[in-house]
């Protein structure tokens, strides 16, 4: 007795805590070093175990004040406060009951909670890649071919893991479920846990003759051309998934899922904002005052926008329909044409002459912005 850790160091309380803060630490301790959280840690289930003893005698009014007062000695059957099978010699009455862990951990944490079945179909685990596509690409859609290394079953011996004309043997430890149940008597009874077994690695077989080619795991991993159907509207950092075409699964289960994400490169022309395609065209100054029949590029091709005389640089106009597809198979956005007026350079002298002759005529200086006085 002398060697055990006070029971209010074990729970992490100190000696005044309540109740309700001695079953709080209990939850947090348990759940932390539950077995089932730790297969084949010996050190977790003694943890789980002291935690287990420690709530028991702080959580029961009586044999607290009896710690309080006497400490662990208070429940040894030798010693004389604890006589007439009033210490903690009395829980002898559970010694014939068997409990499992697991039942303690579920009652105590909303229970749902399913046993790992070694055995059991899973699903195998995705794999990811990413995948560069031009902007029309993302616009339209598009199908590519794309080379992944994913686990297959091994060809050679068709998943079994056995040499050809060999076949495996069912554990004998553990009779074929991959897992086995111990048992240990505590303060509280017989305890039972169930860990996987040690002997077949909880595949619940065991394999006298390896296949060469896979070495006994029943699966090799290969590289795999797999064509990726990309859907109209994507946009960049999108993940596209592909069912099935990822590593194989285990016991029968599924394969795992493909998981593409997609970088949508830049263009030397638009931009993108959602469904919209963004657009900067530029102007004369002489177009943007007279007006003017401008071609735009779109996704579709070239079509004629109107300018109309008098236009701003920075004025936007809408070409309806001409943006992407939406994700889900929608309309088609718009594009946006943003007029920039570009200021000529260069201007030999009769093109100088003519433009100040122009601003004379808008009642301008030449050059100054001031208005020219008149003699």
């Amino acid at each position: 007795m002398a060697s055990k850790r006070d029971y209010y160091e074990v729970l992490g309380v100190d000696k005044n805590a309540s109740q309700d803060d001695i079953k709080k630490a209990f939850r947090k301790a348990a759940k932390e070093n539950h077995p089932d959280l730790h297969p084949d840690d010996k050190e977790a289930e003694a943890r789980f175990k002291e935690i287990q003893e420690a709530y028991e005698i702080l959580s029961d009014e009586q044999n607290r004040a009896k710690y309080d007062q006497f400490g662990h000695a208070a429940f040894d059957p030798s010693f004389g406060a604890g006589g007439g099978g009033s210490g903690f010699g009395g829980f002898g009455g559970f010694g014939d009951i068997n409990v499992d862990l697991g039942d303690i951990f579920d009652s105590f944490f909303g229970g749902g909670r399913t046993r790992a079945n070694a055995n059991a179909p899973r699903k195998g685990q995705s794999i990811s890649t990413s995948l560069s596509i031009t902007f029309e690409e993302a616009a339209f859609g598009c199908t590519k071919e794309i080379s992944v290394s994913r686990i297959e079953p091994c060809a050679d011996c068709h998943g079994t893991g056995c040499s050809a004309g060999t076949t495996p043997e069912v554990c004998s430890d553990c009779h074929g479920t991959g897992t086995v149940r111990t048992q240990t008597r505590t303060a509280f009874g017989v305890m039972s846990s169930t860990t996987t077994c040690s002997r077949c690695g909880g595949t619940g077989k065991i394999i006298h003759s390896p296949c060469s080619t896979c070495r006994g795991k029943g699966s090799v991993r290969r590289n795999k051309k797999i064509s990726v159907n990309i859907p109209a509207g994507v946009d960049d950092g999108m993940t596209v998934s592909v069912h099935g075409q990822g590593n194989q699964g285990s016991n029968g289960g599924p394969n795992g899922d493909l998981l593409v994400t997609i970088t949508v490169l830049s263009h030397h022309l638009f931009q993108r904002d959602g469904t919209s395609v963004l657009y900067r065209l530029p102007i004369s100054i002489t177009q943007a005052a007279l007006g003017a029949e401008m071609q735009v590029p779109t996704l579709d091709g070239n079509v004629m926008l109107k300018i109309p005389e008098g236009t701003q640089s920075e004025a936007v106009f809408r070409l309806r329909g001409k943006g992407i597809q939406s994700l889900n198979g929608g309309s088609r956005g718009d594009q946006f044409v943003t007029v920039s007026v570009q200021t000529p350079k260069g201007l030999n002298s009769e093109q100088k002459e003519l433009l100040r002759q122009l601003a004379e005529t808008f009642g301008e200086g030449s050059g100054t912005g001031k208005k020219k006085r008149r003699k």
